[in-house]
């Protein structure tokens, strides 16, 4: 289920099983001009895994909208942000928080989060929509779908 208006209905109706929820970690950056694309494509290629991972885990996971930051802030700031946000959503009967992203900094404060981190390292350009890239996203989301289920 994701954060849109018809997965709500869908979700008020069988919330005992929707006990997991994903929030994606995506850095914003505008400072240099270099890593502008990069962190564009990070982002793009970040919104496809989780995209594929909701569908693969459909009935257990809710997809909240990503939570962006700002590359450059301090993460120990950033974590009673994302501290909020999983209070917010532990007013639902989730059992389960996964933060998925491609920022290694976060594994510095992996044990503050108030859940569990995925990290990947990240790609730093490619075609989307490629089929080799097809082929890789999806290998991700077994992997990932299977770790997953192993909280359950």
């Amino acid at each position: 289920m994701r954060w849109k208006k018809s997965d709500m209905t869908q979700y008020i109706e069988a919330k005992e099983y929707i006990d997991t929820v994903l929030i994606p970690l995506i850095p914003f950056q505008m400072q240099i001009d270099s890593t502008i694309e990069v962190n564009a494509f990070q982002k793009e290629w970040t919104t496809a895994l989780v995209n594929e991972l909701e569908k693969e885990l459909t009935g257990r996971m809710m997809l909240l909208p990503p939570y962006y930051y700002v590359k450059t802030t301090a993460k120990e700031a950033e974590l009673s942000r994302v501290s909020a946000w999983v209070e917010e959503a532990q007013h639902q009967p989730f059992k389960h928080v996964f933060f998925l992203t491609l920022d290694a900094a976060w594994k510095k404060h992996e044990q503050a989060l108030p859940g569990t981190l995925l990290w990947l390292p990240g790609m730093k350009s490619g075609d989307l929509y490629s089929a080799d890239m097809h082929r890789f996203i999806r290998d991700q989301v077994e992997q990932m779908s299977e770790l997953i289920r192993s909280y359950w």
